[in-house]
C-alpha cells in the first residue's frame, strides 16, 4: 500500500495527497505534517519507512469539504486520490492485491464547485494570462457558473483588469518575468505556473474548438493569437486538474477594455466597491445597493460593478429594465416573490457537468425552471423592455424536461445519489418492485405461501427460511407423497427430507429469494442509473437552461435596482455623449446608509457641477477642514457616475452624466512597507498613473495631494499636478487640498472653480455644516479638529499661541524661527491651568447639593426646580 501511495505521490509533488482508504482521506510524510498544522488535527504515525516512523494523519471523508477549504484557504492544492474498487473486486486479483487507486482531481483555489466551499453571491474566477510577441490576453472562467471571457489588454491595463476581477487563482506560463510578477504581488495573487506548451497559440487553438466541438473558432469571434492561447491554457489546466471530466463552460465571450468604464485597482479600493477597505463585503457599495433574492442575480451585479459600461445603448437599455420595475411595481413584487424560491441554477448545473453532483442538484434544475415558466406566463402579452423582452422569451420552453423531472423526483431528495430513496413511487416499475421486496419481503412471501397452500391444498404448507438452505416450502410427511408426484412435482422440487418434513423448493421462489436478498442493492443500483439518465436529459439541455438562469438573474437584478431606487428616494440620471457632470442634491450611498442606521441624523446632500456644457468648470478645487466631509464628497460623486454607467438609478434629486471613460480615485494612503515604499511614496506612484492615463473623458478625484512632503514641495507638486489634469489630461475631476494658496489657480484657468465645506464658529469651537458651497476657505481649522479628537488642552492651547505667531509673521513677512524663538518657553506654555481660587458656593449651589433626588417625589422634584430658577433671577 505504501509503494502504491508513493508512485501516487511522486505524480503530485506540489500537492497534499488525500489518500482514500476506507471511510478516511489518510495523509503521510511532509503532506501529513504540514496537513496537520494547518487543520490543528492530531499528527500519528504507521509503519516505517527506510527505518524512520511514518508520520500520517487523515480526515473522515463524509466532512473532508470543510478540511478542503480551509487548506485552499491557506494556500494548499489538493490531489483527491479515490479507490477505484471495491476491496471484493481487489481480492479476486490475489488475495493480497491491493485496491487500485487514482487521483480523481486536483482541488485548487479556482477550481471549486462544491455549495459548502464558494460564496453563493460571488464569482470564483480561474484567470489566465498570456503573450504572444507583444501581444497580451486574459482568459477567465467561473466553472461552478460556466462563464468563459476572453480580452485582448496592453500590458499596462493587467492589472486593472486582474483587480476588477479579483480571480482566486492566476495562470501564467513559466516565462513570466519579475516586473509581472510585482503586479501580482501587489494584488495578493500566487500565480500558478504552467510550462510554455499550455500556451502554445496553435495547439491551445486545438484544445478550444474540442471542448465546443467546433472545427473553428470563428463562429464565437475573431480571436487573436494571444487571446487564443490564454483560453487554451485555461481549458488545458482544467483538464489537468479534473482529469479529464471537462467543466459545462459556456462559448467564450470576448470582452473589449473600450466598452468598459475604466477603474484602476487603487481607485477600486478608495472607492470601496465591493470590498470595504477592512476587507470584509460589509461597508461596501456592493453591499448597499444588493437587493438582489437570488444568488445569480447577486453575482450579475458584482459583475456590473465591477464593470460598468461604457456603451450608452446599453446604458438605456438596463435604465429601461429598472424604469418598468419602478412603474410595474405589483408586477415586480411578482416577480421578486417568485425569484425568492429559484435555487442557484448555474451552480447545480456545474456540479452535474462535473459529476459532482447530486439528485439535490436535479431538484434545483427543475424547481428553477418551473418559477421560470410560472414567471414567463405571468409576463405574457406585458409590454416590456427590450432587455426584459428578451429575457422573457429565454425562461420558457423547457415542458417537457420539468415534467420529467417533476415525475421522477420527491420533492426533496437527498443530497447524494448512494443515499437513495431519490426517485418518486410509481415512476419506474422495476424499482417499486425492487423497494417492495426490501421493505415488504415478509408480506410478499406470507402471500406466495397462501397462493401454494391453495394451488396444492395442504393447508399447512409453510415457506421458511434458514443460512443453509434460504428460503425453502416445507410440509409434514403425511402429504410428501402428493407433493412428490405428478402434477405438483413438475412445479415444487424436492429438496430434503428429514423425520417429520419434506422440504421443496420452486423458479419462482428461487427467483422471488435472490430478489429479497438483493432488493437493498438492488433499489439504489436502480436509483444510480436513473439518476444518470435525469442528469443526462439536463445535460442534454445545457446550453438552454444556462440561457435561462441569465435570464432569471436579469429580472432579479432590474426588479432589485427598482426596489432601492424606490425605497431611498433615487433618481434616474441623463446619461449622454457630452461632457457635463451636473448633480443636484447628491448623497453617498454608503455612508448614508451609515447614518440612518445609527440614527444620526438626516445626510447633508450636496450638489456639484463639472464639465464646459454645464454651468460649472472642468475642475473644482474643494477647501475646508478636515471632518468637514470633503472626501466623502469627492467619493459620493465619483459613486454616482459609476452608478449611473452600470444602469442603476442614482442617489440624487437629479443627476446628468457625460459619458465617463476612466474613474480615478487617490482618496487616503497608506505606506507599503513590504516595498519598501513610504505614504508619499505610494501617493506618487497613484498620482502618476493619473496623469500618465487619464483622457479627457476620465473622472478624476484627488485628495491632498502632496501632504506627504514639506510644505512647498507638497504645494508646488499639487499646483503642477493641478495643471496638468487642466490643460494637458483635460478631464472633469474634483480636487480637494489644504493648500489655500491653489485657490489663485480658479483666477487663472478657466476650467478651475473652487468650492468649499462650510463651517460655523461657536465659542472657539468648530460646527461641520457639511455644506459644499461656492468659494475658498481661509483656514483649514486643524487645532479645533485636534481639540475635538482630544489632544491634552495645554497642548492645544500652545498650537494656538504657534499658530497665531507664525499667522502674524505671515502677515508680516518674519521668519518662522524667529517667531517661534519669541515665544514664551515650551515647558512654561505647556504647564497646566493653575486651579482658580476657590469661591464660596453661591445660594443656587448651596440648595442643589442639599437635594436628594431619590427621596423626592415628582412634584417636590418640580417645585425644587421652580425655586431653583427663582433663586437664578434673584
Amino acid at each position: 500500500m505504501m509503494a502504491q501511495y508513493l508512485e501516487i505521490k511522486a505524480q503530485y509533488p506540489d500537492a497534499l495527497l488525500f489518500y482514500r482508504m476506507g471511510d478516511f482521506y489518510e495523509m503521510f510524510f511532509d503532506d501529513a505534517a504540514a496537513a496537520a498544522a494547518a487543520l490543528d488535527i492530531a499528527l500519528t504515525k504507521r509503519g516505517k519507512h527506510d527505518g524512520d516512523d511514518i508520520p500520517m494523519c487523515g480526515v473522515p471523508v463524509h466532512s473532508a469539504e470543510g478540511y478542503l477549504l480551509t487548506l485552499i484557504r491557506k494556500g494548499f492544492r489538493v490531489a483527491v486520490c479515490e479507490q477505484m474498487e471495491s476491496p471484493a473486486e481487489a481480492k479476486k486479483r490475489g488475495s493480497k492485491s491491493v485496491v487500485k487507486r487514482d487521483v480523481v482531481r486536483l482541488v485548487t483555489p479556482g477550481t471549486l464547485t462544491e455549495e459548502s466551499l464558494l460564496e453563493a453571491r460571488r464569482h470564483n474566477y480561474l484567470a489566465a494570462l498570456a503573450r504572444v510577441r507583444d501581444d497580451w490576453a486574459l482568459s477567465w472562467a467561473d466553472i461552478s457558473t460556466g462563464m468563459f471571457h476572453v480580452m485582448p489588454l496592453s500590458r499596462p491595463r493587467i492589472g486593472a483588469e486582474l483587480a476588477r476581477l479579483a480571480p482566486s487563482e492566476i495562470l501564467v506560463s513559466d516565462t513570466v518575468d519579475e516586473e509581472m510578477r510585482e503586479v501580482f504581488a501587489d494584488l495578493g495573487l500566487l500565480p500558478t505556473v504552467l510550462s510554455r506548451g499550455s500556451f502554445d497559440s496553435t495547439s491551445a487553438e486545438a484544445r478550444v474548438c474540442g471542448l465546443f466541438s467546433v472545427q473553428t473558432l470563428e463562429a464565437f469571434g475573431r480571436f487573436e493569437r494571444a487571446e487564443v492561447a490564454a483560453m487554451g491554457a485555461l481549458v488545458d489546466y482544467l483538464d489537468i486538474t479534473q482529469k479529464g471530466r471537462l467543466p459545462i463552460l459556456h462559448p467564450p465571450r470576448q470582452d473589449q477594455v473600450s466598452r468598459l468604464l475604466q477603474i484602476d485597482a487603487a481607485t477600486r479600493r478608495n472607492l470601496e466597491l465591493t470590498h470595504s477597505l477592512q476587507g470584509g463585503r460589509s461597508g461596501s457599495l456592493l453591499s448597499v445597493i444588493d437587493r438582489t433574492v437570488t444568488a445569480a442575480g447577486a453575482r450579475l451585479l458584482e459583475r456590473r460593478v465591477s464593470a460598468p459600461s461604457r456603451e450608452l445603448a446599453v446604458i438605456g437599455a438596463r435604465q429601461e429594465a429598472v424604469t418598468w420595475c419602478l412603474e410595474n411595481q405589483e408586477q415586480a413584487l411578482f416577480l421578486r416573490d417568485a425569484l425568492k424560491r429559484v435555487p442557484d441554477l448555474d451552480r447545480g448545473l456545474s456540479r452535474l457537468g462535473l459529476d459532482r453532483g447530486g439528485p439535490r442538484d436535479l431538484a434545483a434544475v427543475r424547481n428553477a425552471l418551473e418559477q421560470a415558466e410560472t414567471l414567463a406566463r405571468q409576463l405574457d402579452g406585458l409590454e416590456l423592455p427590450e432587455q426584459l423582452t428578451e429575457a422573457r422569451d429565454d425562461l420558457g420552453g423547457h415542458d417537457a424536461l420539468i415534467a420529467l423531472l417533476d415525475d421522477a423526483l420527491i420533492a426533496e431528495p437527498p443530497l447524494l445519489a448512494r443515499d437513495g430513496e431519490f426517485i418518486a413511487a410509481g415512476y419506474d416499475a422495476e424499482l417499486d418492485e425492487a423497494r417492495t421486496l426490501r421493505d415488504e419481503g415478509r408480506g410478499v412471501i406470507a402471500r406466495m405461501q397462501a397462493d401454494y397452500a391453495a394451488q396444492t391444498g395442504v393447508s399447512s404448507l409453510k415457506i421458511k427460511h434458514n443460512n443453509v438452505l434460504g428460503y425453502f416450502i416445507e410440509t409434514t410427511a403425511t402429504h410428501a407423497e402428493k407433493m412428490l408426484s405428478p402434477p405438483l412435482s413438475d412445479t415444487f422440487i424436492h429438496r430434503q427430507t428429514t423425520a417429520n418434513q419434506v422440504r421443496f423448493t420452486t423458479v419462482e421462489l428461487s427467483e422471488l429469494e435472490t430478489k429479497i436478498l438483493n432488493a437493498g442493492g438492488r433499489a439504489i443500483e436502480i436509483e444510480k442509473r436513473l439518476y444518470d439518465s435525469l442528469k443526462g436529459a439536463v445535460l442534454d439541455r445545457g446550453a438552454e437552461i444556462a440561457q435561462t438562469g441569465l435570464a432569471l438573474a436579469e429580472f432579479d437584478l432590474a426588479a432589485g435596482l427598482a426596489d432601492l431606487a424606490a425605497d431611498l428616494d433615487w433618481c434616474r440620471p441623463v446619461v449622454d455623449d457630452n461632457r457635463a457632470f451636473a448633480i443636484e442634491g447628491g448623497r453617498h450611498p454608503v455612508v448614508e446608509r451609515a447614518l440612518t442606521a445609527q440614527g444620526a441624523g438626516p445626510f447633508i446632500a450636496n450638489d456639484c457641477a463639472l464639465g464646459p456644457e454645464g454651468d460649472g468648470a472642468a475642475v473644482q478645487l474643494l477647501t475646508g477642514p478636515n471632518m468637514a466631509g470633503k472626501s466623502t464628497y469627492l467619493r459620493q460623486n465619483a459613486l454616482i457616475a459609476l452608478l449611473a454607467q452600470i444602469g442603476a438609478y442614482v442617489p440624487a434629486r437629479s443627476a446628468h452624466i457625460g459619458l465617463v471613460s476612466q474613474i480615478f480615485s487617490r482618496v487616503g494612503a497608506s505606506d507599503d512597507l513590504a516595498r519598501g515604499r513610504s505614504t508619499f511614496m505610494v501617493e506618487m506612484v497613484e498620482t502618476a498613473a493619473i496623469l500618465n492615463q487619464a483622457d479627457d473623458r476620465a473622472l478624476v478625484i484627488l485628495d491632498e495631494i502632496g501632504r506627504g512632503t514639506a510644505t512647498y514641495d507638497g504645494l508646488s507638486i499639487a499646483w503642477a499636478t493641478l495643471e496638468h489634469l487642466h490643460e494637458v489630461n483635460r478631464v472633469r475631476g474634483l480636487f480637494a487640498t489644504h493648500y489655500h494658496e491653489l485657490t489663485v489657480l480658479a483666477g487663472k484657468l478657466p476650467g478651475v472653480r473652487n468650492a468649499t465645506v462650510a463651517v460655523k464658529e461657536f465659542e472657539g469651537e468648530v460646527i461641520f455644516l457639511h455644506e459644499v458651497r461656492d468659494g475658498a476657505a481661509d483656514r483649514s481649522y486643524g487645532v479645533q479638529v485636534a481639540q475635538l479628537a482630544g489632544l491634552p488642552p495645554a497642548v492645544i492651547k500652545r498650537a494656538r499661541d504657534v499658530l497665531n505667531q507664525l499667522e502674524k509673521g505671515e502677515r508680516e513677512k518674519a521668519a518662522p524661527k524667529a517667531l517661534i524663538d519669541d515665544l514664551p518657553l515650551f515647558s512654561v506654555a505647556a504647564q497646566s491651568p493653575a486651579p482658580s481660587a476657590s469661591q464660596d458656593p453661591s445660594e443656587v449651589e448651596t440648595r442643589l447639593s442639599a437635594l436628594s433626588p431619590d427621596e423626592m417625589s415628582p412634584r417636590e422634584a418640580l417645585q425644587a426646580l421652580y425655586d431653583l430658577k427663582e433663586l437664578l433671577r434673584g
